[in-house]
């Protein structure tokens, strides 16, 4: 909702910004209406996968598909292991538990080395158990034996916050088995969430024209529910208002074409990029930034893309090929 008081140099139009916004909310509201099903079958959820899939036994065949393309939605933690590896048979049931019962947030693949050796190899594994996880097309060591549950969890659970603040993924959406489903007892209605009244503050705030007061509003539920993805994507939305409200545009666009390399002039046209609704002008700026640029210069740039990503939501197309387009650039 842009609001309707604001006074600004140029024509700022983010109706085309907000509505590709709600795909951020998507993957939550599934959830949410995932575990309202009463007994339903896992197609009753739209989009949603069944349980199942959080495990799956991967090959080299199948690697690109299972794991790569799937990375670029959700972390792959990739559990090396064989049949005649004694700590594995330990660690596996381990990992097993903790990703199911990630919700979403993690896969797990599992891939025998007796039958992937190419695979083994590539990821210079050199003994097993040894586990790797996948983001967003980038390989990285987690840790290697049968280390202690404690450890694992923490470990996972880094992943996850470097995922979503780094990439912007958010998981996927898993439907309710029907143990599950019957134990939440089939609820008709969603009861009212604990922050939706500072969430209606805020949008009031932004009918106004308080910019100031709705990113304070969102601020208010994020203190309380860092995960509310309402508030998360009202907060960008707000915070991109307010830093183009006082742009000149045509002063800002001729520093950032005199100056390709300055972060602060690329970082200003992008936010104008992206409140006229020109999303992929504004990734693609960001993207050439990061490239150009190094240390804390490229840092700033980085955050401000993923910043930015925040407004359009995770499951917008835009940004899985932007997020692609920046781990090649990093990596």
């Amino acid at each position: 909702m842009q609001p309707r008081n604001m006074s600004m140099s140029g024509v700022v139009d983010l109706a085309a910004v907000k509505a590709a916004g709600e795909a951020k909310a998507k993957a939550e509201q599934a959830r949410a209406a995932a575990a309202r099903q009463g007994g339903g079958s896992d197609a009753a959820v739209p989009g949603a996968v069944a349980p199942s899939a959080l495990v799956i036994d991967v090959d080299e065949a199948g690697f690109e598909l299972d794991v790569l393309e799937l990375s670029h939605q959700v972390p792959v933690v990739i559990d090396f292991w064989a049949e005649w590896c004694e700590p594995c048979k330990q660690l596996s049931p381990v990992l097993e538990r903790l990703v199911s019962g990630a919700n979403g947030r993690l896969v797990l693949a599992k891939i025998d080395v007796d039958a992937n050796q190419m695979l083994m190899q590539q990821f210079g594994v050199q003994g097993i158990p040894a586990v790797f996880a996948v983001v967003a097309g980038q390989a990285l060591p987690l840790f290697q034996g049968a280390v202690p549950e404690q450890q694992i969890r923490e470990t996972l659970g880094q992943l996850i916050q470097v995922a979503e603040e780094r990439y912007g993924l958010t998981g996927i959406v898993v439907a309710p088995s029907a143990e599950g489903a019957h134990a939440a007892g089939g609820a008709d209605e969603e009861p009212e969430g604990p922050y939706d009244a500072l969430l209606e503050a805020a949008v009031v705030a932004l009918d106004a024209g308080d910019l100031g007061g709705a990113v304070q509003a969102y601020k208010n539920v994020l203190a309380g529910d860092p995960g509310n993805s309402e508030a998360k994507l009202g907060l960008a939305q707000a915070e991109l208002l307010a830093r183009v409200q006082h742009m000149n545009p045509q002063d800002v666009r001729t520093a950032a074409a005199a100056r390709p390399a300055d972060p602060a002039a690329q970082i200003a046209a992008a936010d104008l990029d992206m409140a006229g609704g020109h999303v992929q002008d504004a990734f693609g700026r960001l993207v050439d930034a990061v490239r150009v640029t190094a240390g804390d210069d490229r840092d700033a740039v980085r955050v401000r893309l993923l910043e930015l990503f925040e407004v359009i939501g995770a499951d917008d197309p835009r940004v899985s090929a932007a997020r692609t387009a920046l781990a090649r650039v990093l990596f």
